[in-house]
């Protein structure tokens, strides 16, 4: 089970750009596949992206362009850059870990999350 805190949100005109941080702390963390997603008002929590203990990586198609995730296992962080926001891209995003790879986009996989942070883009 690894600890995770997420940093980075605030808010933003349309166009600008974030770069949200997931630190963690506990055993396993290098091997483990890191995900973001996100949950607006009234929503489900959707998948953003997924990057995998190898650096093998996944995107939701809408964000796909405009989002890179990395990650640094020296530091046990992984981060999402995020330019071109959208109004749509308004909401909470948690990361979230899983010991697993199988269906990285779906949040039953993972067992392991942060409190969120919220992220605001205004038009």
């Amino acid at each position: 089970q690894v600890q995770l805190v997420e940093s980075g949100g605030g808010s933003v005109q349309a166009g600008g750009s974030l770069r949200l941080s997931c630190a963690a702390s506990g055993g396993g963390f290098r091997t483990y596949v890191v995900a973001w997603f996100r949950q607006a008002p009234g929503k489900e929590r959707d998948f953003v992206a997924a990057i995998s203990w190898s650096g093998l990586t996944y995107y939701q198609p809408s964000v796909k362009g405009r989002f890179t995730i990395s990650r640094d296992n020296a530091k046990n962080a992984v981060d999402l850059q995020m330019n071109s926001l959208k109004p749509e891209d308004t909401a909470v995003y948690y990361c979230a870990a899983s010991a697993s790879s199988r269906s990285v986009t779906t949040t039953g996989t993972y067992d392991d999350w942060g409190q969120g942070t919220q992220v605001t883009v205004s038009s």
